[in-house]
């Protein structure tokens, strides 16, 4: 896999964050992008990780006064939102964006907590963690169990499953490190109770639910089976699985088939003990591999089943990774980046 590392590497940036893909469309920073990206490294000593959540801190940092006013009063235009895209060196991004997206502050949270809890010194010094302690009461004075929000596909504005339980999982990672509100995290799990196996009101599943399954690991194995029978039933193709029924974005036809479904899929059945099913789903990741030249893109668009021009997608090459660690032993992956162990 170590092509698959060296594809990571040339998007990683100095600072230590990396840019969603090298296209043009695509040469930012996104909160969420990072902590996906990074996750192959959970389990490494190889500081990726850690640089990681350094440059994410220091862009929190640097915006720490919009954090402070938002503990206390409702952001209600899109701006007023920490933002979820920054440019290279992570300053925000003036243009119109849907930046509610509580799910990458959840993510964020989870992936300091996990690091954290792995033995990394994510927190540097009493400033880092004032930071994560103002991330929990801006998700708090959002109330993010019932604010809707952009979700992880930065469209329409309802609450959604997704953004709930990265949330709740956000929380219960870093309860260890600051002060957490107990009611918090249960007022997540009571919408979570209420809307699943739904997404939103607007859809009854959705890509985004797989979260939950993987990394998060806050849904119990019937509901994660419900999960995972609807999206493969539904929204599985052939290039990929779309992100929902319905879906306009690079529609040529028909809904443009997500690349990094397939390794999703396969993280989420090997979280369950599947193993049949990851090894299906590998093989169905190797073949995008191979007719792509070893990179995956983000998606194939629909209508045409030709790749767009995001490709490779960082978080698409990061998911293929970590499902490589359940279908071969990482001791003979030829990686300087990559040590033995697994993220799942």
């Amino acid at each position: 896999m170590k092509a698959l590392h060296d594809l990571l590497e040339a998007m990683r940036l100095p600072n230590g964050a990396y840019v969603a893909s090298p296209s043009s469309d695509y040469s930012y920073v996104w909160i969420r992008d990072i902590a996906y990206t990074v996750l192959p490294y959970l389990h490494s000593d190889c500081g990726r990780y850690e640089a990681a959540y350094h440059a994410l801190l220091d862009l929190f940092r640097q915006y720490e006064w919009k954090i402070d006013i938002h503990t206390r009063q409702k952001p209600v235009l899109p701006y007023e939102y920490i933002h979820a895209r920054y440019s290279v060196d992570l300053r925000e991004v003036p243009d119109p964006w849907g930046h509610a997206q509580n799910d990458s502050i959840g993510l964020f949270l989870w992936g300091l907590g996990e690091g954290v809890r792995h033995g990394k010194p994510l927190i540097r010094d009493s400033r880092d963690h004032d930071i994560v302690q103002k991330l929990v009461y801006y998700l708090g004075c959002l109330q993010y169990w019932q604010e809707p929000d952009n979700g992880i596909w930065e469209e329409n504005v309802e609450v959604h499953a997704s953004s709930v339980g990265a949330c709740v999982a956000g929380l219960k990672a870093v309860s260890l490190l600051v002060n957490v509100p107990p009611e918090w995290i249960q007022k997540g799990e009571e919408t979570l109770k209420n809307l699943l196996p739904r997404e939103s009101v607007s859809k009854d599943t959705d890509l985004a639910l797989l979260s939950l399954i993987y990394p998060y690991r806050v849904v119990n194995r019937a509901t994660a089976l419900r999960i995972l029978g609807d999206i493969t039933q539904k929204l599985e193709r052939t290039h990929g699985v779309i992100r929902y029924q319905g879906d306009r974005y690079y529609n040529e036809g028909s809904e443009a088939q997500w690349c990094f479904g397939f390794p999703w899929l396969g993280l989420c059945y090997a979280s369950l003990g599947d193993r049949q099913k990851v090894e299906h789903y590998w093989a169905k990741t190797t073949a995008l591999l191979h007719a792509n030249h070893g990179k995956l893109p983000e998606l194939y668009i629909g209508g045409t089943l030709q790749p767009n021009q995001n490709n490779p997608l960082a978080w698409g090459v990061s998911m293929t990774l970590l499902l490589s660690e359940h279908v071969q032993p990482l001791s003979t992956t030829p990686t300087q980046y990559a040590k033995k162990g697994t993220s799942a």
